[in-house]
């Protein structure tokens, strides 16, 4: 193996180590690149974390966990958004909200068999043992929950379509609801959030 020991070739090597940048100059480049880089993947949101909430069922033992998750993400910063459609609407209505039924039939965890929870009136029997065991256990009631939450500042989000399609007045829903959000509102909101939960 030759080097190369001309004079043309020690001037060459003279002149890329002039050429090549100090060491101030690369620690001043690699400060400017990081800044770049922050920028760029800075999406200048320095806001809270978001929850987005969809919730569509309007029987009593579903009537809680939107709320219960909601107003639980709120105590810990997150900007909650809950969008109620079809029978989770109900949740939202103050006069439908004070009387939701826990289903006799087909519900694994209702002590009654699916045969007996068919009978006339069973609805109501269940409804009753699932209403005295909330009291029994100091539980807050559906209304308390959403006035809590809304208190919070959680916002409850009534389905315009729903509302239309089921006959509702819009006065109905308790103080704090937005209604006349649509579909594509909700899925906006859904895109921005870091949590999505379908309930």
């Amino acid at each position: 193996m030759s080097t190369d020991t001309s004079p043309d070739a020690a001037g060459d090597d003279e002149n890329a180590r002039q050429d090549a940048p100090s060491r101030a100059e690369l620690a001043a480049r690699v400060d400017e690149l990081e800044r770049e880089l922050a920028a760029a993947t800075d999406d200048g949101d320095d806001g809270p974390p978001k929850l987005s909430i969809v919730a569509t069922k309007g029987t009593l033992d579903m009537a809680y966990p939107p709320l219960i998750l909601a107003s639980t993400a709120a105590a810990f910063g997150y900007d909650v958004t809950v969008f109620h459609t079809f029978w989770g609407l109900d949740v939202l209505h103050e006069e439908r909200s004070k009387s939701l039924r826990l289903s006799s039939v087909g519900n694994p965890n209702v002590p009654v068999p699916n045969v007996v929870g068919a009978l006339p009136g069973m609805d109501r029997v269940t409804t009753a043992m699932m209403e005295k065991r909330i009291r029994d256990n100091d539980t807050a009631t559906v209304e308390e929950l959403l006035e809590t939450a809304i208190d919070m500042g959680v916002e409850f989000q009534a389905c315009q379509m729903t509302i239309d399609l089921l006959g509702y007045d819009e006065a109905d829903f308790y103080d704090g609801v937005t209604t006349g959000v649509g579909a594509a509102t909700a899925i906006r909101d859904m895109a921005d959030a870091d949590v999505q939960l379908l309930v």
